[in-house]
């Protein structure tokens, strides 16, 4: 049984100094990313030696940087390193920016120099001590802690340990394909694994409303502090919000679970959620929560050594799962039924589509680049039909 690294998150307890003590540390490493970001910007290509010679520099000039901890101060500009290379290794990622003191969540990193765990306490340099709340036991030795603040003011440690891969059971051969859409959060070749609706953040919409107004009744005109009572406010619509949040993302790991554990091969749309920001249907695909979903499943699928294979949704709905033939007009969202006009094959137009993906990552068992090659020659000639056979030559206009 192989080992794998996780991350272990718990809850933290910190006192008022404490916090004190983590927002000035913030601050120190929040300089020292301005600082990295700023060398870049004027035309210095920063290198990690350089990083580390601009540590040493501004700490042996300035006597507050020294009150904190190298450690943090040092984890920091190794994050700014592999931030600035990611924005040249990942496509459409850009380049490290300024982190301001009002848009950026505090996060602090410390690696085994920089921490230790005494009493079931987290003890951080300049004798910052903060009660943890241990809700699992950490299966083994951390060896690194990241401290961070998330925006309801709660902090949390995450710890990364080593633990043995507990793989699921074997699939027996299974195979599924999975079709997004908004009447239902996902809809599967097999009927017991469909995702449905589950609304949370509907269910919740009285309550966020009301406090928002409370929100909007208590804002001072510009230029003027805030209000405890708006504060206050915002805080409760923000917990509200998050709620929902958790019970999605708690809903789709159950599911995304159910689905690994009894499937070897995942066939899953390469669905994009962004464009239905744009549509009427913005706000119950916000509800839905695809994208969170969808990278739950990718992540436990690849995790326990299953076929995960994204598909392209290009012409999914319009194409029959039984004989390959493609409509010739698109099917409206007020059209649910699927009928093929070669075939005559009916059937719900969510669940067809999800046979087709399956169809798809069966016929070829390759990378997603190929299956984006694939739906591009997928057509016969000009019939607009599908052959269910022999897959397309992938070679013939491959630039």
């Amino acid at each position: 049984m192989s080992n794998e690294t996780v991350r272990y998150t718990y809850r933290l307890r910190p006192s008022r100094m404490a916090q004190t003590a983590l927002l000035a540390e913030w601050g120190r490493c929040r300089w020292l990313w301005n600082e990295a970001v700023h060398q870049q910007r004027t035309g210095c290509k920063p290198t990690l030696c350089k990083l580390s010679k601009l540590l040493t520099t501004s700490r042996g000039r300035n006597a507050w940087l020294r009150e904190g901890s190298q450690v943090a101060q040092q984890q920091a500009l190794r994050t700014y390193m592999s931030a600035l290379h990611s924005s040249f290794t990942v496509k459409g990622r850009g380049r490290p920016k300024v982190k301001k003191l009002k848009k950026v969540l505090p996060s602090l990193e410390y690696t085994t120099r920089g921490f230790r765990i005494k009493d079931g306490r987290l003890c951080l340099p300049a004798k910052v001590t903060i009660p943890v709340v241990w809700s699992r036991e950490l299966p083994s030795e951390p060896s690194s802690v990241r401290v961070y603040r998330d925006n309801l003011g709660y902090w949390y440690a995450s710890f990364v340990v080593r633990r043995e891969a507990v793989l699921p059971a074997g699939a027996d051969g299974a195979a599924i394909g999975i079709d997004w859409g908004v009447k239902s959060t996902a809809t599967t070749t097999d009927a017991r694994f469909d995702l449905p609706h589950l609304g949370h953040r509907k269910r919740c919409a009285a309550q966020r409303a009301k406090a928002q107004r409370r929100m909007a009744r208590r804002r001072r005109p510009e230029g003027l502090p805030l209000s405890k009572g708006y504060l206050r406010a915002k805080r409760q619509a923000a917990q509200i919000e998050k709620k929902a949040a958790r019970q999605n993302k708690h809903d789709a790991r159950q599911w995304a679970a159910r689905v690994v554990e009894g499937h070897h091969l995942i066939a899953v749309e390469d669905f994009k959620p962004k464009f239905l920001a744009k549509t009427r249907m913005a706000r119950k695909a916000a509800d839905a929560a695809i994208g969170a979903c969808k990278r739950e499943l990718i992540y436990m699928g690849v995790r326990a050594g299953r076929t995960v294979v994204p598909v392209p949704p290009a012409y999914t709905t319009m194409t029959c799962s039984a004989c390959g033939a493609r409509a010739k007009q698109r099917l409206g969202l007020g059209i649910r039924v699927f009928v093929c006009a070669v075939c005559d094959y009916t059937a719900d137009r969510d669940v067809n589509a999800a046979r087709t993906i399956l169809v798809t990552a069966e016929r070829i068992r390759a990378s997603a680049d190929d299956i984006r090659h694939a739906i591009t020659f997928f057509r016969d000639g000009g019939s607009g039909a599908v052959r269910a056979g022999k897959p397309p030559d992938l070679s013939v206009g491959r630039r």
